[in-house]
């Protein structure tokens, strides 16, 4: 099935061309979960992407997969597992299950803790 957007006039990129361009993270104020963009050359064929986190000593605390995603523009919230273990590290890798995979790209980051309110004085 295909799809025509108004900005089709794009070159899109065969699987052994299609690569991801971008990949950064945010974390939220809870320190528990993770903002995760990631940009993919326009593509041909949808490829599929497999995106893990891993802590300083180096467990997998959070991992998703993307099966043929309609956009190459993508954002999702990964949610974190276990007690903060800083620097973490997300990697996310582009593969086709009959072809071509990329080298994955690594996003090194530090996660906050989350902020407490102050205690409200009892009078």
């Amino acid at each position: 099935m295909d799809f025509f957007f108004p900005e089709d006039n794009l070159t899109r990129a065969v699987p052994e061309e299609t690569k991801i361009v971008t990949l950064s993270a945010q974390p939220y104020p809870d320190g528990r979960r993770l903002r995760v963009n990631l940009e993919v050359t326009p593509f041909q064929k949808r490829p599929y992407i497999e995106v893990t986190l891993h802590n300083a000593d180096g467990d997998e605390v959070a991992s998703t997969n993307i099966v043929e995603p309609m956009s190459w523009k993508l954002e999702f919230t990964m949610h974190l597992r276990g007690e903060l273990r800083n620097p973490y590290t997300l990697n996310a890798r582009l593969y086709y299950p009959d072809g071509p995979s990329a080298e994955a790209p690594q996003f090194s980051f530090d996660m906050e803790p989350p902020q407490t309110p102050p205690a409200a004085d009892s009078a």
